[in-house]
Order: C-alpha cells, then structure tokens, then sequence
C-alpha cells in the first residue's frame, strides 16, 4: 500500500501565490464589477438580457442538463456498489473528522443554498398548481402526494448526486493520489491534458466555475435579507425596508466570514453542527406536536409516487409540459446544481479524507437526499395540511413566487407560532449561512490552489458576496433574481467540465482501488 499521501498537495499543489491566481481572480472580479456596473447604467437592459439568455437555454439545453443528472446518479450507484469503493479517499486509514460532524457539514452545505428557502413553499405551491407529471385536482387531498414527489425530485437523488459523487472521486484522486489541486480544471486533466490545464486556460475553467458559484450563492444571501426582514416586520412590527435588509446582510456577512476565516475544523464545523441540533428540534416539535398522522402519511405516500414516477418527472421536456413550467422549475433548479458542482466536489472531496468512496457517495447520493426529503414532508407537507384545511391560503402568494411569505405563514400557523416563526427564521439564517461560509472557503481553495487557502482570500470572497448582495438588493429585489437566473446560463460551460467524470469517475475509484491494493491489476497483454 502507498504511504500515506495527505502530504502530497504541501508541496506538489503550490502553482499560484498565496493570494491567487491572477486569471482565476481577474476574471471572477471582474464579472462582478461588470454585473454591478451594467446594472447601475441600465437595469432593464441587464434584466432583459439574462431572462432571454435564461430562456433560451432551459428552452435548448433542459434535456442536456436533465441526462446529466441522470447519468451522474446510476453511474454513481454503480460505482457505489462495486469493490472499488472500498478505497479510502486521501489513502488514510481514519476519517479525519467525525461521522456526525462530516454529515452535518453535508448537509448544511449542499442543502442551505436554496432548499430551506424553498421547503416550506414548493410543496404547497405544487399542490395549489398541479405539475405537469400528475393529473390530480389541484388543492385535494389526491393532490398530496404528486406535489410532494415533485419537490423531491426537485431536491433529491439527482440534485444531490451532482453536488459531490463521481465529481469528488475524481478530485479525491487526483489531488490525495496525484498531488493535482483541488480546482475544477483538475476535472479537465484527464481528458485534455495536465499541461493545458495548468496554463491560462485552466484559469479561465476556474473562473467560469467561480462565477456560477458566486451567482448562485449571492442569490440565496440576498433573498434572506428579503425574507428575514419580512418576517420581523411580520413578527414584530420592525420595518422591512433596505436599511433592516442591510443589517441584516451585515449581520448575516459577519457570521459566515468569520466560520471561513476559522476553517473547516472550527467555524465551519461548528455552524453546521449548531445547525443541525437546531433543525432537528424544530423538526421533532413539528412532527410531534404538529398534524403528526397526516405527514406520516404524506411522506409514505410522497416518497413512493416519487419512486413510482421517478422516470416520468426526470425526463419531462417543455414538449410534454409547459415550456413556462420547465423553465422556472425543473430545469432551472437542475442547472442551478450544475452550477455549484465543481465547487461542491472540491469542498466535499476536502472534507472527506479519511472515508471510503462508497460512504462518500452514499452519504452523498442517497442519505442527504432522503434527509431532504423528511425536512420539505415536515415543512410542506405541513403548509399543505393548513391549506388544506382552509388555515391558510398561499394561493395567491405562491402564484406571484413570494416564497418567503410562505415559509412565514407556515411557520406561524405551526405550534409554537411567533416562536416557531423565529426558530425557522434563525435557522434558515444559519442555513444560508454555512452556505456562505463553505463557499467562501471552496472559491479561495479555487483561487489560490491550496487546502488551506490564506485567510484574506477567504475573508475576501465572503465579503464580496456580500457587498454584492447589498448593492443589487439597493436597486431592486429584481436584479438579485437577474443574477440567480445567470447561474442557468453558466451551466452551458460548467455542465462541461462535470461532463468527464460520468467515465473518469469509475476510472478514478478503480485506480485508487488498485493502488491500495484493494483489487488485482489488470493484466498486461503478452507480447508474444
């Protein structure tokens, strides 16, 4: 067996300086300053520009996006249920971290961009407004399970699969086995060279990805000032314009910057496990003392139309549905996941040191995907219950896509009331924020080429994010939905790059495999 190759990337993944590289950080930050710039000239023409772009791909580009999800999943399970998975990610033979912290971190990373914000509102949405798969009466109790199911194909084994399996294995090899660095380029390697890769073009791979995480994660940051300061105001009477958006940006800034800064072993970690004792709180009092029977039922009935109609959902095209409904649903939350993978990848492969490939893929793949699944049953399914009964109604809410008087509304009219509303207020915060925090810490990795990327750099992107935010929510809620629509646009190059590892993922497992001498080596032709 090969000595232990944690040591590997100190000395062979230093390619750039400390504070990073310069094709890497040009083009991201100037990305940023031309968003904001054309913006501040012409808001419509930006708006009107990134709708038509947003269009036109989910309109050509849907079922691409749709089969690669697809075939990033099977092929995942598949390498899953092999021997090679039994190789350890770095060639340790301890994790470096806990079980319970390293789900944790999962968890809060890859669920936090969007899924808290969505868990209350996209399951009543879909039973107000039945989706195109299922034929029910929208709002009866026939209507239950089919909006379920399609929130969780929205959320669950595909958008899972994509954000950290065959793309990790890859990274996981390179970097650990390779001394290859934890950048997207490095997902290139095999198939266009390392020396290419190592030039300005692997920088400007890495930009690109930069930039459909920095869209992507501006996003969520930004409507969780709009959502936070709605439900104070809603709660307490506080005012709900920018300068309470503001302090709440500052607030929510200081709280991510300072998990990047600490690392992964104290800041981020921390936020994550804090995170899930309080989500698991919230969920036990929601299950116990809310419609308890009805969501039992509701998951058990959700869940199996889920994998009775798996196929049929995954594969829907705007020729069998509304071209309207594809384009704001499926494939907008598919390409919203494409674009975070390769920082996904990065950042789960990093912290998976220690673990086989099969619990890494199946922690992945199947466990969080089935977490988020019971989290949108308890917090949806539970909106459905009060809008079945005539407690609430949504209708006219979730029709004009104001998710965050949705998950309010819910929250209020769960036991608890104003407390409950502020214990998911709080949540959903730190949700959001160990979002930011990882990604803060994965674009620094990016940048700089290093596990441990210098604190200024970390510091520097949260807070860009950040200032990024406050500008664009200053001249209108608009331009922040302008920018989380662009992160469709950046799947066309990114779905490129995560493209390789459908082949070079197994290639990398067997390869690790083989060189912990897990599984033989082929044998060589003879030459006779």
């Amino acid at each position: 067996m090969k000595t232990d190759s944690a040591a590997l990337p100190d000395t062979t993944t230093r390619r750039t300086s400390r504070l990073g590289d310069p094709v890497v950080l040009g083009l991201s930050v100037g990305f940023i300053l031309l968003f904001v710039a054309l913006s501040l000239y012409d808001i419509d023409m930006v708006s009107a520009g990134i709708g038509a772009g947003f269009a036109w791909t989910a309109r050509t580009l849907g079922s691409y996006f749709q089969l690669l999800l697809l075939l990033t999943f099977f092929i995942a399970i598949g390498v899953a249920v092999t021997p090679a998975a039994a190789a350890r990610i770095g060639n340790r033979a301890t994790p470096d971290m806990s079980t319970f912290k390293w789900l944790s971190i999962i968890m809060c990373t890859l669920l936090a961009g969007g899924g808290v914000f969505f868990a209350a509102g996209e399951p009543v949405y879909h039973f107000v407004v039945t989706p195109p798969a299922f034929d029910s009466e929208p709002g009866t109790a026939a209507a239950v399970p089919g909006a379920l199911a399609q929130s969780f194909m929205h959320w669950g084994f595909l958008a899972w699969a994509v954000l950290g399996s065959l793309a990790a294995v890859v990274l996981a090899h390179a970097h650990y086995d390779r001394g290859q660095p934890l950048q997207p380029r490095t997902l290139l390697a095999p198939v266009l060279g390392e020396k290419l890769m190592a030039g300005v073009f692997g920088g400007v791979v890495d930009a690109v990805c930069v930039i459909a995480v920095v869209a992507g994660t501006v996003g969520p940051i930004g409507f969780l000032a709009t959502q936070v300061s709605f439900g104070l105001h809603e709660l307490f009477g506080l005012s709900s314009g920018y300068l309470t958006q503001l302090v709440i940006l500052i607030g929510l800034g200081i709280i991510y910057v300072t998990s990047a800064v600490t690392g992964i072993d104290r800041g981020i970690q921390m936020l994550s496990r804090f995170n899930v004792f309080l989500a698991l709180v919230v969920a036990t009092v929601i299950f116990l003392f809310g419609p308890t029977l009805f969501l039992t039922n509701a998951f058990t009935q959700g869940f199996g139309e889920y994998l009775s109609s798996f196929f049929s959902m995954a594969t829907m095209t705007a020729e069998t549905a509304p071209a309207w409904w594809m384009q704001w649903w499926t494939v907008f939350f598919f390409a919203w996941f494409i674009g975070y993978g390769p920082l996904m990848a990065i950042f789960v492969a990093r912290i998976s040191r220690g673990r086989t490939i099969r619990q890494m893929i199946l922690a992945v793949a199947v466990l969080a995907p089935i977490a988020t699944t019971v989290w949108f049953t308890l917090l949806g399914g539970s909106g459905i219950y009060y809008q079945l009964t005539g407690a609430i109604d949504l209708t006219e809410a979730l029709n004009n896509f104001q998710f965050d008087v949705a998950t309010l509304t819910v929250a209020q009219a769960l036991p608890g009331g104003t407390l409950m509303g502020v214990a998911i207020l709080v949540l959903t915060t730190i949700f959001v924020a160990t979002t930011g925090d990882s990604m803060s810490y994965a674009i620094a990795v990016v940048g700089t080429g290093h596990d441990e990327p210098n604190v200024l750099v970390r510091a520097f992107w949260g807070i860009t994010m950040a200032l990024m935010a406050a500008i664009l929510l200053y001249m209108g809620a608009g331009q922040i939905s302008a920018l989380q629509q662009f992160i469709v646009i950046t799947a066309i190059p990114v779905s490129l790059v995560l493209l390789p590892s459908l082949w070079t993922g197994p290639q990398a497992a067997y390869a690790m495999a083989r060189e912990q001498g897990l599984i033989a080596a082929p044998k060589e032709a003879s030459n006779g």
